[in-house]
C-alpha cells in the first residue's frame, strides 16, 4: 500500500514571489554525443563548457537551461528500467508551429519519437537522449482552451497527438 502524506498548507509553505525552476544537470556517458542530440537535435546553444567533462546549454543567452557533466558518468550505461531517476525534462515551446519546426528538425537528425500526445492543455512529443534520459518537448494550449469540469477544475487527458497534421503547421 502506497504511503500517504496529510499535509495543511499553511501561509509558511507558500513558495516566496517570483520563484522558479532553474536549469537541469544531466550526467551522460560522452559530452559530445550529448550535443549532438542537445545542441544539434534539438537545438539549445553551448553557453560555457569545461572541457570533455561538463557543457552549459540553453536558449537566448541564458547562463544555462541544461547542463551535461560526466563527473560520475563518463563512459557509463544508461540507468535500467525499472530503477528511480530522471523521468523526464521538460521543454516548452511558444506555440505550436515551433513545436512543428521542432518535430521537423528531431527528424532532419534521425531522432526517434516515443510517443506523441494530446493532453487537452497541451500537445506533447516525447523521445529520449542518447543517454536514456526522458525528454518532452511541448506546447501549452492557452488556458482558456484548457477542458475543464462543470466545477471549473482541469481535466487532463492523453489522446493520440496526429504528428502529421503537426507537421503542416511548421
Amino acid at each position: 500500500m502506497p504511503d500517504t502524506i496529510n499535509h495543511t498548507r499553511t501561509d509558511t509553505d507558500v513558495y516566496p514571489a517570483g520563484m522558479r525552476i532553474g536549469h537541469v544537470h544531466l550526467k551522460v556517458a560522452d559530452i559530445e554525443r550529448g550535443l549532438r542530440f542537445w545542441r544539434d537535435a534539438i537545438g539549445l546553444e553551448v553557453q560555457a563548457r569545461i572541457g570533455d567533462q561538463a557543457v552549459f546549454l540553453s536558449v537566448d543567452g541564458y547562463h544555462h537551461h541544461i547542463a551535461l557533466n560526466t563527473w560520475d558518468s563518463k563512459g557509463g550505461e544508461p540507468p535500467a528500467r525499472g530503477t528511480t531517476g530522471l523521468f523526464h525534462v521538460a521543454l516548452v515551446y511558444p506555440d505550436r508551429p515551433a513545436l512543428a519546426r521542432a518535430l521537423k528538425r528531431l527528424m532532419a537528425h534521425g531522432i526517434a519519437l516515443d510517443g506523441a500526445s494530446d493532453h487537452g492543455v497541451s500537445e506533447a512529443l516525447y523521445l529520449h537522449d542518447p543517454d536514456g534520459n526522458g525528454v518532452e518537448l511541448y506546447r501549452d494550449r492557452a488556458p482558456s482552451d484548457w477542458p475543464r469540469n462543470t466545477s471549473g477544475k482541469i481535466e487532463m487527458y492523453t489522446r493520440r497527438l496526429d504528428v502529421q497534421k503537426l507537421l503542416e503547421d511548421a
